[in-house]
Order: structure tokens, then sequence, then C-alpha cells
């Protein structure tokens, strides 16, 4: 079953629950697909990975409005919009570990011969397509950036 149709059945359970935290982010999230649905056309679906980027985006877009509401004195309203982050994150593959990203970053570093920090754009273009999606691009920048600072 793919993502959209997980997330359908999904909301059909939360609303059987009364479940109005999921509930709330699942229609948005449901709304958000259609919205991406019609943006791409009738003729091809929604891919799995189109679905996924879309849900990373929403992560991001909640991850940074919870860091401004925090800033701005609203913690309350901050910590509702971290509560909706947990929700969508389940719908997301596992994150990798430190150590798993360092083994990766220093596969990829003996790759392509990344010896100093001049070199970070070719391990980041050798990095990414083996993380794809299962560590925040920021966080894989400092993992590599460190590991390029150690040699």
């Amino acid at each position: 079953m793919g993502l959209v149709a997980t997330v359908a059945a999904d909301l059909l359970v939360a609303m059987k629950a009364r479940e109005e935290l999921k509930l709330s982010v699942l229609r948005m999230l449901k709304a958000e697909f259609q919205k991406a649905q019609a943006d791409k056309g009738k003729s091809s679906a929604l891919t799995e990975e189109e679905a996924l980027a879309l849900v990373r985006r929403l992560v991001k877009q909640r991850k940074e409005a919870a860091e401004q509401y925090e800033a701005a004195g609203a913690s309350d309203r901050a910590k509702e919009e971290l509560s909706e982050v947990v929700v969508l994150e389940s719908y997301l593959p596992a994150q990798l570990g430190d150590q798993e990203l360092d083994a990766l970053v220093r596969s990829a570093a003996e790759k392509v011969a990344a010896s100093s920090l001049k070199d970070m754009g070719k391990l980041m273009s050798a990095l990414m397509p083996s993380v794809a999606g299962r560590a925040d691009g920021k966080r894989v920048k400092e993992r590599a950036t460190a590991y390029l600072t150690l040699l």
C-alpha cells in the first residue's frame, strides 16, 4: 500500500477513534496530496517519492513555524506545531543514526577522494543520493563538515 493510501486508511481510523490531533493533521496531509495531484494532472498518479517529499516539506515547515512561535513567546502554539511534526514524521522512513551517517560520509569521501573542505561539493553530491530522505540535508552537511575538518 502506498503512502497516499495509507494516509487515507489512517484518516478513517482516526475518525472512528476520535483522535482530534491526528485527524486534523491527516486531513491537512490528504488535502496537500490532492493539491499536488491536481497540479500534476489527472493522467499520472503521485509517486511515492513525491508523496514523501511533500511530507518532508510539511515537517520542515512545522519545525520552522515552531521555532518562530518559540522566539515570539508563543510556546503553546510551538508545542502544537511540534505535535503535528510527530504525526507527520510517522509517515517518513526511519532516520539514519549518527554512526550510520558517519559511515556513509566516510565511504562517500573515500569514493570521491575528498580530503578538505574544498571538496565539500563533490562529497555532498556523492552522499545525498545514498541518504535519500533518511537524513536531513542540514544534518548531513554538518556530519560531512565535521569529517572533512578532522582530515
